[in-house]
């Protein structure tokens, strides 16, 4: 993906894309959700942008994958989410607005394994303790789930 967008923004220049990607929430036994700590001190969801030939549930699974390290099995939709609230610019001026399906599971194998690129620090939270410094579009996708979460658990 990173050489796609690259080659599109040699096109572009930093005006506003539309990227498909995916996040995955993960829950454990004691349904705590799986949250990564960015390298800006933030913490997240892990997911990222589609790779060409990728479907969604691919990009979602090789996302957790490289984040985390562990392996995702069954995905559950949670919900697309697009719009305004998921405009993105970037510290080098890039914009993109980002469509962003949001899977669940619970059904995951591995340890936990931190990419230090990525990841800071990986952690298990209750729902209703997660951290003040938490990506805003992140924030709306998590109160969309914990209004609805009796759908998925």
């Amino acid at each position: 993906m990173a050489n796609y967008v690259k080659d599109l923004r040699e096109i572009v220049g930093t005006r506003p894309l539309i990227l498909p990607g995916a996040l995955v929430l993960i829950l454990n036994e004691k349904q705590e959700i799986l949250l990564q700590k960015r390298p800006n001190g933030v913490w997240g969801l892990p997911g990222g942008l589609m790779e060409l030939g990728e479907s969604l549930e691919e990009t979602g699974r090789r996302e957790v994958k490289e984040e985390t390290g562990l392996e995702v099995g069954e995905l559950r939709l949670v919900h697309v989410f697009s719009g305004e609230d998921f405009h993105i610019q970037v510290a080098n001026g890039d914009e993109f607005y980002a469509v962003t399906a949001v899977y669940v599971s619970t059904d995951y194998r591995g340890q936990l394994t931190l990419n230090s690129t990525e990841t800071l620090e990986l952690r298990f939270f209750a729902l209703d303790q997660i951290p003040q410094r938490f990506v805003r579009s992140y924030r709306i996708i998590l109160d969309f789930f914990m209004k609805h979460q009796d759908r998925w658990l």
